[in-house]
């Protein structure tokens, strides 16, 4: 009886227990506080991507919208592609840019396909209405509708690929978590011609 009351009052190990209780749970929150400051960072680099190509785009000439690839529209994406180098993302092999998919349309598209199967797409809209119809635009004082600028707007679709699935299984082994979450950003700029 005595052996068995010491063996019950004896803490002695309660600190390893404890730790390997609290180690899988703090890895976890580690690596989530680092997934979520990546995904963040990614985020402001592809604003500040976004905004730079639109700045530039809206002093692009736009008497070459007719074209099936205009060189303005190439110069949008060019730059674009050469900030998210800049910045340390992989453009993964963005195209260049594809012809307007409707006659009439202002809208052209570049992806890429990124190593994790997912799709980086940059759109270059040089018709955009600003604000769209249907908004409230800028009063001028005797006119009957709100003014309207057409603009660029630029809008990139990143992949960011999370890391907390391979801790995610220190506490649950068959879990599986591997999700792809699509960072989207956008940038207007009121055309200047």
């Amino acid at each position: 009886m005595r052996a068995l009351r010491r063996s019950v009052q004896a803490v002695d190990a309660s600190q390893i227990v404890e730790f390997a209780v609290v180690l899988p749970l703090l890895a976890v929150m580690i690596v989530g506080i680092f997934d979520f400051g990546q995904a963040f960072s990614i985020r402001q680099k592809l604003t500040f991507a976004a905004r730079d190509a639109a700045r530039f785009g809206s002093s692009q000439p736009t008497n070459d919208l007719t074209q099936a690839t205009p060189i303005s529209v190439s110069a949008i994406r060019d730059l674009a592609d050469a900030d998210l180098v800049a910045a340390g993302l992989n453009d993964c092999g963005l195209t260049p840019i594809t012809a307007a998919q409707a006659s009439g349309t202002v809208a052209w598209t570049a992806s890429g396909n990124c190593p994790n199967s997912a799709k980086f797409t940059l759109t270059i809209d040089r018709g955009y209405v600003s604000p769209p119809l249907g908004q409230a635009g800028i009063t001028i004082p005797g006119a009957n509708e709100p003014l309207r600028l057409i603009s660029t707007h630029v809008i990139m679709s990143y992949p960011y690929q999370w890391h907390f699935g391979s801790v995610i299984q220190l506490l649950v082994p068959s879990a599986t978590y591997g999700a792809i979450t699509q960072i989207k950003t956008d940038a207007i700029a009121p055309n200047q011609d």
